[in-house]
């Protein structure tokens, strides 16, 4: 059996499903035993840094430059860590800052991934219409396969 996967994107936010699809995607790697090892990239996209009002005389740091980074990393991260560990899957972890469909587009993109894992939304009907689904947007257009995990 031919295996051609061997990029595989996944959105990470901390959040249950995101775990899942964290799941889901370093056991898509691990079924690719030949020779050729997949990769699982785990990008973390977190919001534009606020903008500074004249009424701010020090800049707020972004997130990733605080005391408590370290631990919300490990928290977010805990879950596909552990599961690539376990199953002998290489693992690279990123952070971007942005739109999270634009920068998980970019990032597959400039990459060349495979397929990209993301957990469904859990927004409702309205909320989806009105702010648009992450999942929906990556779906609809990127150029890789994209697995969408469901809750």
């Amino acid at each position: 059996m031919l295996h051609l996967r061997k990029k595989i994107l996944v959105a990470i936010d901390g959040s249950p499903l995101s775990d899942k699809a964290a799941e889901e995607a370093v056991r898509m790697a691990a079924c690719n035993p030949g020779p050729l090892k997949s990769t699982v990239y785990a990008l973390l996209v977190l919001p534009n840094a606020p903008r500074n009002t004249f009424t701010d005389f020090v800049p707020a740091p972004p997130i990733t430059e605080t005391d408590t980074w370290q631990e919300l990393k490990e928290r977010i991260f805990y879950v596909i860590e552990k599961n690539a560990a376990e199953t002998n899957v290489a693992l690279e972890i990123m952070v971007a800052y942005g739109n999270p469909a634009d920068e998980l587009l970019a990032f597959a993109e400039k990459e060349e991934i495979d397929v990209i894992v993301i957990g469904s939304t859990g927004k409702g009907f309205l909320k989806r219409k009105v702010l648009g689904s992450v999942s929906h947007s990556v779906v609809k257009n990127a150029r890789c396969s994209v697995y969408v995990v469901r809750g």
